[in-house]
């Protein structure tokens, strides 16, 4: 009978010993996918569109000198992803060109102005103002084109950009039925103050 019990215990000590190790070979094989993981991982980051909790800071420009520059490159053809007036410009691009030219930070991509501090109604639209569509694609709802306001207040809203439509470049736009089914919203970058010493006439307006 000893024997027997003696055996018994034996062979659960066996189990339980050759379980165990097999736990813990189990656990040391996880640990070392997750680590060889994590290294070939460890240079990917995920892109996460910057948030702009801060109005644009146009500094002393005024709208009138932007605008004014901004239609000297009237022509330039479009290229996807450039800021440089050689080769071409694509929709932010030439934004950012014109708004650089004068120390002015501004987000490089048309999406990251979807939360830019300044909204302002359309109708309310001024010179100066830039204005956001949606991309080419008609049912995505997400930032794809940027222009710059340069009709006066009280007249039709007129935008400068660069596109890569039937212009090809950098062209002026009356705002047509086609841009209104892509609008998203119109973002105010220059004060009252700065307007009105572009424009006093309409400073009351």
């Amino acid at each position: 009978m000893r024997f027997y019990l003696g055996t018994l215990t034996l062979l659960f000590f066996l189990i339980s010993a050759n379980g165990s190790a097999h736990a813990t070979r189990r656990a040391v094989r996880k640990n070392h996918k997750t680590t060889k993981s994590a290294k070939r991982h460890k240079h990917f980051t995920t892109y996460t569109r910057p948030v702009i909790d801060t109005a644009i800071s146009t500094g002393c420009a005024s709208p009138e000198e932007l605008i004014t520059f901004a239609k000297s490159l009237q022509g330039i053809r479009y290229r996807f992803g450039s800021t440089n007036p050689e080769k071409g410009f694509d929709c932010s691009g030439f934004v950012n060109y014109v708004f650089n030219h004068f120390g002015i930070s501004i987000p490089r991509s048309s999406v990251d102005f979807t939360d830019v501090q300044g909204g302002v109604d359309l109708k309310d639209a001024k010179f100066g103002d830039l204005i956001l569509f949606t991309g080419t694609k008609k049912h995505t709802r997400r930032a794809g084109h940027i222009g710059i306001i340069v009709s006066m207040p009280g007249e039709p809203i007129q935008f400068i950009h660069s596109t890569s439509g039937e212009a090809n470049g950098v062209t002026l736009t009356t705002m047509n039925d086609y841009y209104m089914g892509r609008y998203m919203r119109t973002i105010r970058v220059f004060s009252d103050n700065n307007q009105a010493e572009a424009y006093p006439e309409t400073a009351s307006r």
